[in-house]
């Protein structure tokens, strides 16, 4: 499949309803499930797959996507031919396009042309997902489609197959047609190609919303939901931090929970996921939280649903209370005092 399909991740969407933890990252490089960024999955099931070639076209805000990726070693991708390729935008468009923009892919045009892979397959990255891409393409070829479309539970996942050639064709006359991404093409009833659907039976979510981003990380918490994400012979792979283990001093609980390296933890911790170099003081409670890497806790504080990005210090006797429909989330790098009683 390697010599066949071309992978290519669509970064440049941009959720409103996940603002809050989009104000100094793209959408591609929020963390998820402790230690992975929500980009790692679509990427690793590419690699996973036996794609060599993997073209990132982020838009907002991809600093620090560009800093998790690097060169793609950690996946695999750096290499001399093929590997990893990073597209930015600068296209200002008013209106928002769909999965697969095909004025972005046309400021890259040469790149495709240049391909040697008779396919690509086009994703979106706020799916988290383990998924093997190989049998979408013997499905598509076997039934001679013209476009592949993956669905879960009878929904669009917004992810695309299509032979090379013809992706180049739909950037080439999208003036004529009218077709803005790939979207447009499959939604148009008069479109003149063979549109097939392949029925993806894995666990997946999209994560689109502060409520679905929270749901959905508290459900890995079920070792059920975690064995059907995390499949051992299809690995998610991510950026490889040297950290020491995480240190539980005296007084320290921690049940039902997910804890990274790197941790100081000296209080209770309840139904959370801890990211790496989180400090959490003495007879502080975290309960039903996501708290994002190298934040710190001080002493006597309670927190419930509540969502601290990275860097966020909290001082000693702070309350914070949020709601599993509506977590209460704190942006990266704030401080917040114990007069915070929400």
């Amino acid at each position: 499949m390697n010599k066949r399909v071309l992978g290519v991740i669509d970064a440049t969407t941009h959720h409103e309803g996940l603002e809050e933890l989009m104000t100094h990252r793209s959408l591609a490089a929020v963390p998820f499930a402790g230690r992975y960024r929500l980009i790692d999955f679509v990427l690793s099931n590419m690699v996973n797959s036996n794609i060599e070639s993997v073209a990132v076209f982020p838009k907002f805000q991809y600093r620090s996507l560009m800093d998790h990726l690097g060169s793609g070693k950690d996946w695999d991708l750096n290499r001399k031919r093929d590997g990893l390729f990073f597209f930015p935008s600068s296209i200002i468009e008013g209106i928002r396009r769909g999965i697969g923009s095909f004025s972005h892919f046309a400021a890259n045009l040469d790149y495709f042309k240049r391909s040697k892979q008779e396919y690509v397959i086009i994703a979106n990255c706020y799916t988290v997902f383990n998924m093997d891409f190989r049998p979408v393409l013997e499905r598509h070829i076997h039934t001679g489609c013209d476009i592949t479309e993956v669905f879960h539970n009878g929904k669009s996942m917004q992810m695309y197959l299509v032979k090379t050639s013809l992706l180049i064709e739909l950037i080439q006359t999208r003036e004529a047609t009218g077709y803005t991404c790939m979207s447009d093409v499959v939604m148009d009833i008069h479109h003149k190609y063979r549109l097939c659907i392949y029925e993806y039976t894995g666990y997946s979510v999209m994560i689109d919303t502060i409520q679905s981003y929270f749901s959905a990380s508290m459900e890995l918490l079920d070792p059920d939901v975690w064995k059907k994400l995390f499949l051992k012979n299809h690995p998610i792979y991510t950026k490889v931090k040297d950290e020491p283990p995480t240190r539980y001093l005296k007084g320290a609980s921690v049940h039902h929970s997910m804890i990274a390296n790197g941790c100081q933890i000296e209080g209770t911790i309840e139904n959370s996921i801890i990211s790496r170099g989180v400090k959490i003081g003495k007879g502080s409670i975290v309960k039903n939280c996501i708290i994002m890497q190298k934040s710190q806790i001080g002493e006597n504080c309670l927190l419930d649903s509540v969502i601290l990005d990275k860097d966020v210090k909290v001082e000693s006797g702070t309350i914070m209370t949020g709601a599993s429909q509506a977590p209460y989330v704190i942006r990266k790098g704030m401080g917040q005092g114990a007069l915070m009683n929400t």
